[in-house]
């Protein structure tokens, strides 16, 4: 999930490179959440 969540940052960071906003914003929206996914499951895994 983490590979996923840096693929789509790299995806925003070269899309806003090449002057494609909406792909850029779309991107990192999605990096954020993957991120956000990621740290959740992890923390619960250390929990149980």
């Amino acid at each position: 999930m983490l590979e996923l969540a840096v693929g789509f940052f790299v995806l925003a960071v070269v899309a806003g490179v090449f002057g494609a906003g909406g792909v850029a914003g779309m991107s990192m929206t999605i990096a954020k959440w993957l991120v956000l996914a990621f740290l959740v499951l992890a923390v619960l895994s250390l929990l149980v």
